[in-house]
């Protein structure tokens, strides 16, 4: 796996089809309805992951045991989200657990990809 992340609109999908092989992408801000609300993994990119984790966050589920359990399904995929980390901590409670999901979920991705990039400004680095 693959993994893309960086701030938003920082053209992290752009990136991601110049430099990977990649034909088809599945949005997970699309999926809401399609899928039950779980990414589509037969693509050849997920990107928006992080649609998916203001879902499960709001349903009170971790998304990275979702990944840790499907595995098998996204381990040859470009995945794409957004980091939310930086910038003010916001003082809604939600808001902020969706925020730390999100990095929960990056950093067990992280962990787990064969390779990472940072994008800014259109520009990837490989950071793993």
């Amino acid at each position: 796996m693959i993994l893309v992340f960086g701030g938003a609109y920082q053209g992290k999908l752009d990136y991601a089809k110049q430099n990977f092989n990649i034909r088809s992408v599945s949005d997970c801000a699309d999926t809401a309805g399609d899928s039950g609300g779980e990414p589509d993994f037969s693509a050849d990119a997920v990107c928006g992951i992080e649609a998916f984790v203001r879902r499960c966050s709001d349903e009170g589920r971790e998304a990275a045991d979702f990944f840790r359990e499907n595995r098998d399904r996204w381990e040859d995929c470009v995945l794409i989200i957004t980091d939310v980390s930086q910038g003010i901590v916001p003082m809604d409670a939600g808001a902020r657990a969706f925020r730390e999901m999100n990095g929960r979920l990056m950093l067990y991705l992280a962990g787990e990809a064969s390779r990472a990039d940072r994008v800014f400004c259109g520009i990837g680095m490989r950071i793993k």
